[in-house]
Protein backbone atom coordinates (compact mmCIF):
# COMPACT_ATOMS: atom_id res chain seq x y z
CA UNK A 1 0.00 0.00 0.00
CA UNK A 2 1.32 3.43 -0.92
CA UNK A 3 1.12 6.07 1.77
CA UNK A 4 -0.83 9.25 1.26
CA UNK A 5 0.77 11.94 -0.82
CA UNK A 6 0.70 15.39 0.79
CA UNK A 7 -1.87 17.80 -0.56
CA UNK A 8 -0.46 20.74 -2.52
CA UNK A 9 -0.80 23.13 0.42
CA UNK A 10 0.95 20.63 2.71
CA UNK A 11 4.15 20.56 0.62
CA UNK A 12 6.80 22.34 2.69
CA UNK A 13 9.87 24.01 1.27
CA UNK A 14 12.18 22.50 3.88
CA UNK A 15 10.99 18.98 3.04
CA UNK A 16 11.43 19.50 -0.71
CA UNK A 17 14.92 20.99 -0.31
CA UNK A 18 15.93 18.22 2.08
CA UNK A 19 14.72 15.56 -0.37
CA UNK A 20 16.47 17.19 -3.32
CA UNK A 21 19.65 17.78 -1.33
CA UNK A 22 20.56 14.16 -1.97
CA UNK A 23 22.36 13.77 -5.34
CA UNK A 24 20.67 10.45 -6.13
CA UNK A 25 17.19 11.85 -5.53
CA UNK A 26 18.02 14.94 -7.56
CA UNK A 27 19.09 12.63 -10.39
CA UNK A 28 15.76 10.79 -10.14
CA UNK A 29 13.90 14.10 -10.41
CA UNK A 30 16.01 15.12 -13.41
CA UNK A 31 15.09 11.87 -15.19
CA UNK A 32 11.39 12.37 -14.43
CA UNK A 33 11.54 16.01 -15.55
CA UNK A 34 13.09 14.99 -18.86
CA UNK A 35 11.09 11.87 -19.63
CA UNK A 36 7.78 12.07 -17.78
CA UNK A 37 6.20 9.19 -15.92
CA UNK A 38 8.40 6.10 -15.56
CA UNK A 39 8.25 2.75 -13.85
CA UNK A 40 10.29 2.52 -10.67
CA UNK A 41 12.62 -0.04 -12.15
CA UNK A 42 13.45 1.97 -15.25
CA UNK A 43 14.99 5.06 -13.67
CA UNK A 44 18.23 3.92 -12.06
CA UNK A 45 20.30 0.77 -12.42
CA UNK A 46 22.66 -0.91 -10.00
CA UNK A 47 20.91 -0.08 -6.72
CA UNK A 48 19.14 -2.47 -4.38
CA UNK A 49 15.37 -2.47 -4.27
CA UNK A 50 15.41 -1.41 -0.62
CA UNK A 51 17.63 1.60 -1.40
CA UNK A 52 15.37 2.68 -4.26
CA UNK A 53 12.27 2.19 -2.11
CA UNK A 54 13.76 4.51 0.51
CA UNK A 55 14.44 7.23 -2.06
CA UNK A 56 10.96 6.89 -3.61
CA UNK A 57 9.42 7.24 -0.14
CA UNK A 58 11.41 10.39 0.69
CA UNK A 59 10.48 12.00 -2.63
CA UNK A 60 6.82 10.99 -2.33
CA UNK A 61 6.44 12.04 1.31
CA UNK A 62 8.03 15.43 0.63
CA UNK A 63 5.58 16.07 -2.23
CA UNK A 64 8.12 15.94 -5.07
CA UNK A 65 6.72 12.90 -6.91
CA UNK A 66 3.50 11.01 -7.45
CA UNK A 67 3.74 7.26 -7.01
CA UNK A 68 0.91 5.07 -8.25
CA UNK A 69 0.51 1.33 -8.58
CA UNK A 70 0.26 -0.15 -12.07
CA UNK A 71 -0.01 -3.90 -12.04
CA UNK A 72 3.02 -5.39 -10.34
CA UNK A 73 5.06 -2.19 -10.26
CA UNK A 74 4.74 1.47 -9.38
CA UNK A 75 4.87 4.42 -11.72
CA UNK A 76 6.58 7.64 -10.70
CA UNK A 77 5.95 11.13 -12.00
CA UNK A 78 7.14 14.56 -11.02
CA UNK A 79 4.64 16.82 -9.25
CA UNK A 80 5.77 19.76 -11.36
CA UNK A 81 2.42 21.55 -11.36
CA UNK A 82 2.15 21.40 -7.57
CA UNK A 83 5.78 22.39 -7.02
CA UNK A 84 5.53 25.28 -9.48
CA UNK A 85 2.35 26.50 -7.77
CA UNK A 86 3.89 26.33 -4.29
CA UNK A 87 7.40 27.55 -5.17
CA UNK A 88 7.40 29.28 -8.57
CA UNK A 89 10.65 28.76 -10.49
CA UNK A 90 12.37 26.72 -7.77
CA UNK A 91 12.33 23.42 -9.64
CA UNK A 92 13.72 24.96 -12.82
CA UNK A 93 16.52 26.66 -10.88
CA UNK A 94 17.47 23.44 -9.08
CA UNK A 95 17.40 21.36 -12.26
CA UNK A 96 19.50 23.94 -14.14
CA UNK A 97 22.04 24.06 -11.31
CA UNK A 98 22.24 20.27 -11.25
CA UNK A 99 22.82 20.20 -15.02
CA UNK A 100 25.61 22.79 -14.68
CA UNK A 101 27.20 20.73 -11.91
CA UNK A 102 27.12 17.63 -14.11
CA UNK A 103 28.78 19.54 -16.95
CA UNK A 104 31.46 20.77 -14.56
CA UNK A 105 32.05 17.25 -13.28
CA UNK A 106 32.46 15.88 -16.80
CA UNK A 107 34.86 18.75 -17.64
CA UNK A 108 36.96 17.92 -14.57
CA UNK A 109 36.93 14.19 -15.39
CA UNK A 110 38.14 14.91 -18.93
CA UNK A 111 41.35 16.51 -17.67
Amino acid sequence: MIAQHPERDQILLENVLSALGNPLRLQIVRVLAESGERSCGSILDGLSKSTLTHHWRVLRDSGVIWQRPAGRENLLSLRREDLDARFPGMLDVLLAAAARNDQGDSHIAAR
